[in-house]
């Protein structure tokens, strides 16, 4: 992401990313960003036109490595490359001249047809100094005390030994940037530390005569680790810092350590299963006496030869292959020390036909306005693996246990399962609630992140990984809708940004509530703790004495409260925004008072969200980096949760452009184009500003900034906030994007477009009626950028219309006249699961585990689903067999499937624009695309329940599309009869050639007819 020459020019120690606590990125994604966001603008011109590209040699042991490249825009070298040369211990390394290019696409090898492609994608690589370690991308020089770079030693007798803990920021690339007392600071981003032994890196220093140094530290990449703005003073002599503590004096931390020559186990029962042009391999874990970090996937095979990839699991998916050809796999363990296994057992696999589909991890790129989203909570869908089941701590409570229905239920694979069952209602998208790892006592849902760089494992399985879903549903020419949080954490913290060392006190009375330490267990959500026997775990939480580096007020005192049981409540026992716990450089330190005032956007929803401070640049480049990592795997478009809660300067300079350039730069402009985002802007009124807030109205978010402000984010959000209000709603931009002139359609005007789509609160707000909600609706489309892409739904995971507790409960006749508008009026119709057969109607959406799961509007879906479906094509099943042929067989399930087909087929239902002029009739309407690239032209004229007369029609020939009925126009007026409630006409003009109106499409069903 790009950011404003005064943001880059900062100095980085204290002030350029304004960091608290342990500041570290997780994990380097790849294809990272070309330069780092925080790093400072390079000066000369050849920092500027060429990369300096450093290869890890540890775990290749290749005889020769060469970097085979093209500058963005050029050419590849020839095959195999230009040779690197050694530039350091375990690292070779070449300097690539790149023109007027901002970087280049880089692959590596030994020159004898053993390649490092990055699993097939290639490496996107920037300018500078790079380093590409075990598919990990990072800014620095690793040898930077081997080369010409070594700062200048002062003279004088003093040095400082460094050792830096690296066990908890997962850097593997760590700058020392440091200056003596009294000296100047090194060069951003300051010396290359060296691995000293497991969990530590160190640097020895010369001071002069200085006696100490001020120091931070840094990944290379933009992530700091400044001691809480502070940066640390360290002495002369051996000092250690972890986890911010500074020990003066100290023992050496690897002294004791013997060197770690022993190397893993093989691993063993390396298996490989052919899908196609697919292999997902699989294999059991290795052991090491000091623990494996990752695996080496050597594949042979097909014309590209030898291909090592890296894996930190044991599950690695092979995609993209070549049709008919035999390959062969083996796996060797890596520890940290760089000792490599022998190879397994090899797995051998014969691929088979190449599929009609897209390449694996690219999306599919086409309108978003043409494909129906189905809605679904994945914990609760379809349940494809019961080995991942997780009822958590609120499994006996809740009274889930007594129903045997664990709150993670569903999964991926239970998705993939049943995507025959959405493709044969006629849905082409799926929208899915998060995916990332969460983390609380009630976390199905997927809106308490914890480890934004980790998909769940409660909702993956062997063979049936998130890559696997978003591969097997484009496979179907179905799109995957990914949920992402960048308001809020869970209570734990993020994991790689901050989480808290300890905020209970575990006496007698908690002893029942915080599991006994476990310093060797890590939490993933799926395994079991051993101590407690248990997946969720709280051991990482409390602590018998205050502990050290406790920002907490008050910590460990007792209150005046107790809890349910009558336990003692202390300071700092659950988390909170005012008391300290949360660094406010990193989290926000307030509850929100007034839901439409300024502080919505800057404090805290609930005790569980812990609430981003999303100005500040370490939050947004952790968020932005981690949804890179979704993007890269193929995704579609975003749902952006608790947009509102965000400000909009924040999203229109930092998260929605950065979404656009991953998604151009990994898959091109006209991708990007049609990635789909939508923000819930959650107004919960009626008219057409929220209370008077432009800045929490829904439509405000479509546009981009029309001001000038501060370049600090914070800043910049009050001076818009405080600017927009006094605008008031009068002053707010119009469009007429989603209107006809007259009968012709009109090329939109997106140039003020912010990237954000929202999701109709107005609509949805008075869907208890779909006559209210179309007329609200559409009384709101002026204030949109461009409405046709409204997200449209009656009710969801959290409220039906009315801000009503419940699942919607009007009747099939209500659903099926909803559902009929909502088809064929502007926007993108969605149904949240099981609305189909009005599946928990009337029954209360939410009530946290104070009830049973199976008894809400968030119940176990799967019991629907029993049984096989083949869906032929959108819309159409070709067999069921099971409870899934009732399901199918519903009233409204018949209903979606026509409609589905009628949309599909009339372009001006999809994206066309729309007009009441000239129109009598309750909920009556025209519409129209017309593309001159495609030669496309659909007029439509839509009447839903009523009877309707359109005057002013170009004259022609009207065919219906629910019927068959034909109508001729000669002076322009063209009269329907009521078609009754939930039933419709679709008169289509017929232009003939490719723009033939289509007549009647599918079979008269329940209200279709």
């Amino acid at each position: 992401m790009r950011r404003t020459p005064h943001r880059l020019l900062r100095r980085p120690l204290a002030a350029a990313v304004a960091a608290a606590g342990l500041l570290g990125l997780l994990t380097a994604v790849p294809q990272a960003p070309a330069a780092p966001a925080s790093e400072p603008v390079a000066s000369s011109a050849a920092a500027e036109t060429t990369a300096t590209v450093f290869y890890s040699t540890k775990t290749r042991n290749w005889s020769a490595y060469y970097l085979h490249y093209s500058p963005d825009g050029g050419s590849w070298t020839a095959v195999p490359g230009t040779r690197m040369e050694a530039a350091c211990t375990d690292w070779v390394k070449l300097t690539v001249p790149l023109g007027d290019a901002g970087g280049l696409k880089a692959t590596f090898t030994d020159g004898s047809g053993t390649w490092d492609n990055n699993a097939g994608r290639n490496y996107d690589l920037g300018t500078g100094n790079i380093t590409v370690q075990d598919g990990t991308v990072a800014h620095s020089d690793p040898c930077a005390d081997a080369g010409p770079e070594e700062p200048e030693k002062p003279d004088g007798p003093n040095t400082a030994s460094v050792y830096y803990a690296t066990s908890t920021v997962g850097w593997s690339t760590v700058n020392l940037h440091y200056r003596p007392h009294g000296g100047a600071w090194t060069a951003v981003p300051g010396i290359g530390m060296e691995a000293a032994c497991t969990g530590w890196v160190k640097r020895t220093v010369a001071l002069g005569s200085a006696t100490g140094l001020q120091a931070a530290f840094n990944n290379g990449n933009g992530v700091w680790d400044n001691n809480n703005g502070s940066d640390y003073t360290l002495a002369a002599g051996l000092t250690t810092v972890k986890d911010r503590t500074v020990t003066a004096s100290a023992e050496d931390p690897c002294a004791a350590e013997e060197p770690d020559t022993e190397a893993p186990s093989a691993p063993t029962a390396v298996k490989a299963a052919v899908d196609g042009v697919a292999v997902v391999v699989t294999w059991e874990p290795a052991t090491d006496d000091r623990g494996v970090t990752k695996y080496q996937i050597t594949r042979t095979g097909g014309t590209k030869g030898t291909v090592v990839t890296d894996t930190t699991s044991t599950v690695f998916s092979d995609t993209g292959l070549e049709a008919r050809t035999a390959y062969r796999y083996t796996v060797r363990a890596v520890d940290a020390a760089g000792n490599v296994s022998a190879e397994s057992a090899p797995a051998s696999v014969t691929t088979g036909e190449k599929p009609t589909a897209p390449a694996t991890g690219t999306p599919l790129g086409t309108d978003p306005r043409k494909d129906p989203i189905y809605f679904v909570l994945t914990a609760r869908f379809n349940d494809g693996d019961s080995t991942n089941n997780r009822g958590g701590s609120q499994h006996e409570k809740s009274g889930n246990a007594a129903n045997d229905d664990p709150m993670f239920r569903g999964d991926f694979k239970g998705l993939v399962q049943k995507l025959d069952y959405i493709k044969g209602l006629g849905f082409s998208a799926i929208w899915i609630t998060p995916v990332v790892l969460n983390r609380s006592d009630y976390d199905y849902h997927g809106y308490h992140g914890y480890d934004f760089y980790k998909v769940d494992p409660r909702l993956e399985s062997a063979g049936a990984s998130y890559q696997d879903l978003i591969d097997a549903a484009h496979a179907k020419g179905m799109k995957i809708y990914q949920d992402v949080v960048h308001n809020h954490s869970s209570r734990w913290g993020a994991k790689g940004l901050f989480t808290p060392k300890a905020y209970g006190v575990r006496d007698a009375q908690w002893s029942w509530y915080y599991d006994e330490k476990n310093d060797g267990f890590t939490y993933d959500g799926l395994t079991i703790e051993p101590k407690s026997g248990k997946s969720y775990y709280n051991g990482d939480l409390w602590s018998t004495a205050e502990p050290t580096g406790n920002t907490c007020v008050g910590w460990g005192t007792p209150t005046g409260h107790t809890s349910p049981e009558g336990y003692r409540i202390y300071n700092c026992q659950w988390p909170s925004p005012t008391s300290g716990m949360f660094p406010k450089a990193l989290y926000h330190t307030c509850w929100i008072g007034n839901w439409e005032g300024e502080d919505s956007r800057s404090c805290w929803l609930h005790d569980d969200l812990a609430d981003f401070n999303t100005e500040n640049a370490q939050v947004q480049n952790y968020l932005i980096g981690a949804y890179n990592k979704y993007i890269d795997m193929g995704v579609d478009g975003f749902r952006l949760d608790t947009a509102v809660h965000i400000p909009r300067t924040t999203w229109n300079r930092r998260f929605l452009p950065a979404i656009q350039e991953r998604v151009t730069q990994r898959f091109g402009a006209e991708a990007a184009q049609n990635f789909f985002v939508f923000g819930e802007v959650a107004a919960f009124v009626n008219d057409k500003w929220n209370r008077g807030s432009v800045n929490h109205s829904a439509q405000f978010f479509t546009w981009k900034e029309r001001g000038e402000y501060s370049a600090d984010d914070e800043k910049a959000a009050l001076e818009m906030y405080d600017y927009e209000q006094q605008q008031g709603t009068a002053s707010q931009p119009v469009s007429d994007n989603a209107f006809l002139k007259g009968n012709a359609y009109h090329a939109p005007d997106r140039s003020r477009f912010s990237g954000m789509n929202i999701i109709d609160m107005r609509m949805h707000m008075n869907f208890g009626d779909a006559d209210n909600a179309f007329h609200n609706g559409k009384d709101s489309d002026d204030a949109v950028n461009d409405a046709t892409y409204n997200v449209v739904y009656v009710d969801s995971h959290d409220y039906g219309p009315n801000k009503s507790s419940e699942r919607y409960t009007g009747g099939t006749d209500a659903w099926a006249e909803n559902m009929s508008l909502m088809w064929t009026f502007r926007g993108i119709p969605t149904l949240y699961y099981g609305s189909e057969i009005e599946f928990q109607k009337g029954k209360k959406i939410d009530c946290g585990p104070t009830c049973p799961l199976a008894s809400t509007g968030r119940a176990y879906f799967g019991d629907h689903l029993a049984g096989e479906v083949t869906a032929s094509d959108f819309g159409k099943v070709s067999s069921a067999t099971g409870k899934v042929a009732d399901t199918l067989a519903t009233p409204l399930a018949k209903h979606l499937q026509r409609l589905n087909e009628i949309r599909r087929a009339v372009p001006a239902l999809q994206m066309g624009q729309y007009s009441t002029e000239g129109i009598s009739g309750s909920m009556a309407y025209k519409r129209r695309y017309t593309d001159a690239a495609s030669g496309t032209d659909s007029f439509a004229l839509v009447t839903v329940s009523g009877s309707a007369t359109y005057t002013g029609i170009p004259n022609g020939t009207y065919k219906d599309a629910v019927t068959g009925d034909t109508k001729v126009v000669t002076g322009g007026t063209l009269t329907v009869p009521a078609p009754g409630k939930g039933n419709l006409r679709v008169y289509v003009l017929d232009l003939g050639g490719e723009n033939a109106a289509p007549g009647k499409i599918g079979a008269a069903g329940p209200y279709l007819k």
